[in-house]
């Protein structure tokens, strides 16, 4: 009984370990992430994600959204962000960036050495974290 539940145990381990709740179905090169929070809030079917995403040099995520909102923070390097139907925001290391519920978003490090952004999410729970766009 012991042993079936350590297998089980490791096997969900290894099916979720590093998914955690925002991963990129496949995550493009160059392109790191760490996830740093992930927490319940004191709103029914809501919580709050923070995740440290770093881009090599011109690495691009690519157009996507979220089941809620975003609130990107860069901790260095320059990243150029566009929100579809919106003209392109540039952000440097100390500037904040808000992306509403559901937008279609992209983000490219436009800089010649790593960037890197602090996002923070409110989100719907148990819905998938980051959904490509089509």
């Amino acid at each position: 009984m012991k042993t079936t539940r350590l297998m089980a145990a490791a096997l969900l381990v290894a099916t979720l370990g590093g998914m955690g709740p925002l991963a990129y179905a496949q995550q493009p090169s160059g392109l790191g992430r760490t996830d740093v929070l992930q927490h319940d809030l004191g709103i029914a079917g809501r919580e709050v994600v923070q995740v440290r995403v770093d881009f090599a040099p011109g690495v691009l995520a690519p157009r996507h959204s979220h089941p809620g909102v975003e609130v990107a923070y860069v901790l260095e390097g320059t990243i150029e962000y566009q929100i579809d139907g919106k003209p392109p925001v540039t952000l440097r290391k100390g500037d904040a960036l808000f992306i509403p519920d559901g937008a279609i978003h992209s983000a490219r490090n436009v800089g010649d050495s790593k960037a890197s952004e602090l996002a923070t999410y409110i989100v719907e729970k148990g819905k998938p974290g980051f959904m490509p766009a089509k």
